[in-house]
């Protein structure tokens, strides 16, 4: 078994538990309350903004033109393509993407990006990668379960977002990481790898948090207005 499959199943019960959540069977539904989905937008925007930056830090730890072109085609791809899934959550909502407001990083997120730059700023290339795998992997499981489950047709609320995030939509790099985790994990000694799986599980378990963070639109628990 390669290690990216010994990591899917270690966290299954969560990948589990991530379909089951009243945020992402409300996706399925076609029915979201307008706000938790302008939170989640809100949110996952600063946090795709982390996101791209620990992919410069994975620049910097690269020793290949081909690791570099992938993390640098990652950023791309986040600032230019995954704003329509953004888009299609505003327009169920009825604003305009461009309206939206900065907003704060709620508790969770705000975990969950320190998480991901802690592993970013002491980890290996390896560790990068298994901290930032979660979050497409998981989304990808969403796409496919909402996919075939739902069967949506495009004059549902969410089928832009489900389309884009199903296997064969936009979104690719989930097996270019697996990939390229699979063989660093062959010279890695046994407890980067306990490190590396540490940190898969961590993120599963704050992809889970997040949209649940989403739902219930999560603020600090002390109001300074």
């Amino acid at each position: 078994m390669s290690f990216s499959k010994e990591l899917r199943q270690a966290a299954n019960p969560v990948f589990e538990a991530i379909l089951e959540h009243p945020f992402v069977q409300g996706i399925g539904k076609g029915s979201l309350p307008a706000p938790a989905l302008i939170h989640y937008v809100k949110q996952d925007f600063e946090y795709l903004n982390t996101f791209m930056q620990i992919y410069g830090v994975a620049i910097s730890r690269s020793t290949s033109r081909k690791d570099i072109a992938m993390f640098t085609e990652q950023i791309s791809f986040v600032l230019h393509s995954e704003v329509h899934p953004h888009n299609n959550f505003c327009e169920v909502a009825g604003v305009a993407y461009s309206d939206l407001q900065y907003e704060p990083l709620a508790p969770t997120a705000h975990h969950y990006t320190r998480h991901m730059l802690d592993v970013a700023n002491k980890g290996t290339l390896a560790e990068i990668i298994s901290v930032l795998l979660p979050c497409p992997w998981t989304y990808q499981v969403i796409g496919d379960h909402l996919y075939e489950t739902v069967q949506p047709t495009e004059d549902h609320p969410f089928y832009d977002w489900i389309s884009f995030y199903r296997s064969g939509g936009e979104m690719s790099v989930t097996k270019q990481f697996c990939d390229r985790l699979d063989q660093l994990a062959l010279h890695a000694s046994r407890d980067e790898k306990k490190r590396m799986i540490d940190h898969f599980i961590k993120s599963c378990q704050l992809e889970y948090a997040f949209w649940e963070m989403a739902f219930t639109e999560e603020k600090w628990p002390v109001s300074l207005a």
